[in-house]
């Protein structure tokens, strides 16, 4: 079956920039192709891995946020190029859609190494299922810890191994140390007095590498003064069942290994026929277009985004880039095709306990100031007044009243009908 797109655009990607493009294209319209209905703001993510965040509100639905634009759930299998279609295979069947420029957005996935036990063991941090993965996950060993015959044990189930120490490792180790020590007000003595041992683990010589060296040191002081484990220069080796062996020679006794060590563009951009460069990233020029197919533009994690603002180096992966990109796209399709300049604002990130860092304008804050100003421009970017409310509204209950730590693995997981 053919259809064609709406507008003429078909959208390669839900994600951050493909739903910014569609959203900015207004009346103008798109089809968007994507496997979920919603958009992830992956920036919160750590908010929601720890529960001060309702998962549902980091997430925004598709034909919301792009009323102007149609949505196919499903995944594009294969491109032709000559006849302007795509093929994309949905839970009824397959279908071709015709565009006449399409907008490849389709972001990157994980990265990861033949690293022995790593797949079978470790937790990734990529969406909202890993998340609540990892949250249910870290409340399940706290009650494993209570159930432990002994010292040694419950010291394992109270080791966190985080592998990547950029803003993902850090956030994330930050806010699910947070709910581990709330939580633990609640448990038995014995537990409570047990030390937990939260570990960060990095090849690069310090952590946070892309923000200044001032923040980067201020972040390792503070994550120290709370007794994380910074292990920099230091490779992840193999991860057992319950240890992650470091290259330093050390095994570590946990049952909880996150590996957040940064993405590659999606391997589906290799059976489009798009030229890649040697990181398997789109090559576009100023203005988006893939170089030797006029009608077919890129953006974000999967591309190689040329900024004439700084010419010598592509953008990186951020969201912050990804809504830049956006809007210049956005107004490339509705009228004369500009090249793309763009001088980053800043940086931010959180590190737990109302702490955070932030470079804005050139200006560098910490502490307080810095978390209030990383949640600000997070705010800022989170399309939706309606999301911005809900989002508001939990920092707020946060704020007031004691961290939720209940553990809910069983949902998505529904009991048959019969089953007792």
């Amino acid at each position: 079956m053919d259809r064609q797109a709406r507008g003429g655009t078909l959208i390669l990607g839900g994600g951050f920039a493909g739903s910014y493009v569609a959203k900015l294209l207004k009346k103008q319209g798109a089809t968007i192709v994507s496997l979920e209905n919603f958009m992830l703001f992956a920036s919160m993510l750590p908010e929601a891995a720890s529960g001060t965040l309702e998962p549902r509100h980091v997430v925004v639905p598709l034909r919301l946020m792009c009323p102007h634009a149609d949505l196919v759930l499903g995944r594009a299998v294969a491109h032709e190029p000559d006849r302007r279609r795509v093929q994309v295979e949905t839970e009824e069947g397959f279908l071709h859609i015709t565009y006449r420029d399409l907008v490849v957005a389709l972001g990157a996935i994980p990265r990861t190494f033949p690293i022995p036990g790593l797949a079978e063991y470790a937790f990734g941090f990529k969406d909202l299922a890993d998340a609540i993965a990892l949250r249910n996950h870290v409340l399940r060993r706290l009650e494993a810890a209570v159930a432990a015959p002994n010292d040694a044990h419950r010291r394992r189930e109270l080791s966190f191994v985080f592998v990547g120490a950029g803003y993902a490792g850090v956030e994330a180790l930050a806010e699910l140390s947070d709910l581990a020590r709330d939580a633990l007000r609640y448990y038995p003595a014995d537990v409570q007095a047990t030390p937990q041992h939260w570990v960060l683990v990095d090849a690069a010589p310090k952590i946070l590498p892309e923000i200044p060296p001032r923040l980067g040191e201020y972040a390792a002081e503070q994550l120290e003064r709370r007794g994380v484990d910074i292990r920099v220069g230091t490779t992840l080796e193999a991860v057992e069942r319950h240890a992650a062996v470091l290259s330093d020679g050390d095994r570590i006794p946990t049952s909880t290994v996150v590996w957040t060590t940064g993405a590659r563009p999606n391997p589906l951009l290799a059976k489009f026929g798009l030229p890649l460069d040697d990181f398997g990233r789109v090559k576009i020029d100023s203005t988006f277009r893939v170089e030797g197919l006029p009608n077919v533009l890129a953006l974000g994690d999967c591309a190689r985004v040329p900024n004439e603002a700084t010419p010598n180096r592509p953008d990186p992966p951020t969201s912050q880039h990804a809504l830049r990109q956006a809007r210049r796209l956005a107004k490339n399709l509705r009228g004369e095709p500009k090249p793309y300049r763009y001088r980053m604002l800043g940086q931010v990130a959180t590190l737990g306990r109302r702490k955070g860092i932030a470079e804005v304008l050139g200006l560098k804050f910490r502490g307080f100031l810095g978390w209030f100003i990383t949640r600000t421009y997070h705010l800022y970017q989170l399309p939706l007044v309606s999301r911005k409310l809900r989002v508001v509204t939990d920092w707020t209950v946060a704020l007031l009243f004691k961290r939720d730590i209940a553990e809910l693995s069983m949902l998505g997981h529904r009991h048959r009908l019969g089953d007792e």
